[in-house]
């Protein structure tokens, strides 16, 4: 690739590194946040729900917003409200604020990341370039992850705002690179479904609805059986309101979500993959990091640079998945990753009370290299021959996929780790939980092996008349 490609490149893959390093940096920081502001445990508890909540709430309609108002416009525009409210959660005095400024950065983060997304797999040619452009994006987004518990341990001895503020700085020098490189939205008539022919205001509004709670009930989850009934109704209404969702989007002339994206069984099969590996990983280091700080006695930095090793996957994933995915195609080295998670998180189970670091460095090691394995080529295959016009809607499918899996694996986890009374015996409950999820995944992603989706890449899907657009965007691929 051309210099000014590569340069594109890494400020779109640091608005996803910004994501993940603002997450971690925030979950390591938080027991100080909370033992300096006089946080109640449920307050404390929301500073780090209500992110999930307006990320997983609202990425659906971010990735479609893209497509329809523009992806550069999204991604300079989220990404500045995303700068301002992570400066609000360092200048909060109280648990409010801090909940409001999470809430927000989150929903900022659900437009900004399909932006990003999007703009990469319209810029890069599908095939080779584009799958390195995608790994690429795919091991920054790991690395930040990883980066961020580290450095998280280190600016909360610092002091605790500066877990808000250093994502400040960052994403002031990204947003200043994007406005400088990320192309110009396209001025010619846009896909139909666009604000020129009526914005789906009852399709946004459905969407959002049933997402918000669907997140909300998922992060209920956490409490096992307690409230269980509010938790029920919680669930119950979200699942009401996507019915409903359908239901607006079959009528609508312009739907927000053309249906018909969702027969493509590649698409599907890649977001399911997702919601369970990403649900899985998150769930395993959320159940590692309560082992080592609570059964153990493990400090915050001392945890994280015992998890360290799993960002094995930001150095592998743009080196060594690219040659394996040429060679064996995207869904073996996705199958690969499974099961590479399966024996790995299957080593973990015996887990005892006093192991040594050694024993635990197996399945660290492997849980890094299944990441890199399976995250980047599950992003490709979910965005593999889908027209341009609607990269962003695929795009927010595969994020509200990750982000949901991330809510249902932490979730899954606590509950489960509660309802086991705790302890050593809880932990290794609690264990079962992510080890069942890429079983799940393992299966679901034979059933693409078996119909040889790892040797042909799919053309892009035409679409129904009335359903996609009638007039294409202008291509606006990167010269390299």
């Amino acid at each position: 690739m051309s210099l000014r490609a590569w340069s594109l490149l890494l400020v779109l893959s640091g608005t996803i590194f910004l994501e993940g390093i603002d997450v971690a940096m925030l979950a390591v920081a938080v027991p100080t946040v909370r033992a300096d502001l006089g946080l109640t445990t449920g307050t404390a508890a929301w500073v780090m729900s209500a992110y999930v909540l307006g990320y997983a709430g609202f990425t659906l309609l971010g990735g479609r917003a893209a497509d329809l108002l523009g992806r550069r416009r999204m991604l300079l525009g989220w990404l500045t409200v995303f700068l301002l409210f992570s400066g609000l959660g360092g200048l909060a005095d109280e648990g409010w604020t801090l909940i409001l400024a999470r809430f927000v950065t989150g929903v900022a983060a659900a437009f900004m990341t399909p932006a990003a997304l999007s703009i990469i797999t319209t810029s890069y040619e599908e095939g080779p370039q584009r799958n390195q452009a995608l790994l690429v994006f795919a091991g920054t987004a790991a690395g930040g992850f990883s980066l961020g518990l580290v450095i998280g341990g280190l600016l909360t001895q610092l002091g605790w705002r500066w877990v808000f503020f250093a994502p400040v700085l960052l994403a002031a020098a990204i947003l200043a690179a994007a406005i400088a490189l990320v192309p110009k939205d396209p001025r010619p008539a846009r896909a139909k479904g666009s604000v020129r022919g009526g914005f789906d205001l009852g399709g946004a509004l459905t969407a959002a609805g049933a997402m918000l709670l669907l997140a909300y009930g998922i992060i209920r989850l956490e409490h096992g059986l307690t409230g269980w009934q509010v938790t029920a109704a919680v669930l119950a209404a979200g699942l009401l309101l996507a019915v409903a969702f359908v239901a607006v989007e079959r009528r609508a002339a312009t739907p927000l979500v053309r249906l018909g994206i969702l027969r493509k069984a590649s698409l599907v099969r890649a977001d399911l993959g997702a919601l369970l590996f990403v649900g899985s990983f998150f769930g395993f280091q959320f159940v590692a990091t309560l082992y080592l700080q609570e059964l153990r006695g493990w400090s915050s930095l001392q945890t994280a640079l015992a998890l360290l090793v799993m960002g094995v996957d930001a150095v592998l994933a743009p080196t060594l998945t690219p040659r394996l995915v040429a060679r064996f195609g995207n869904a073996r080295v996705i199958l690969g990753g499974f099961v590479l998670a399966v024996v790995s998180y299957a080593l973990f189970l015996p887990v005892g009370p006093d192991w040594s670091y050694a024993a635990m460095f197996p399945t660290l090691f492997l849980t890094g290299l299944a990441f890199a394995l399976a995250y980047g080529p599950l992003t490709i295959a979910g965005t593999e021959g889908i027209a341009e016009e609607e990269q962003g809607l695929a795009g927010g499918l595969l994020t509200t996929a990750t982000q949901f899996g991330s809510a249902v694996g932490i979730a899954a986890v606590t509950a489960v780790y509660g309802l086991a009374g705790g302890g050593l015996d809880g932990f290794r409950a609690a264990l079962v939980v992510p080890l069942v999820m890429v079983v799940l995944g393992a299966v679901i992603t034979a059933t693409g092996v078996r119909g040889g989706a790892a040797r042909t890449p799919e053309a892009p899907e035409a679409a129904q008349p009335g359903e996609a657009s009638e007039v294409p965007l202008p291509a606006t691929n990167v010269t390299v």
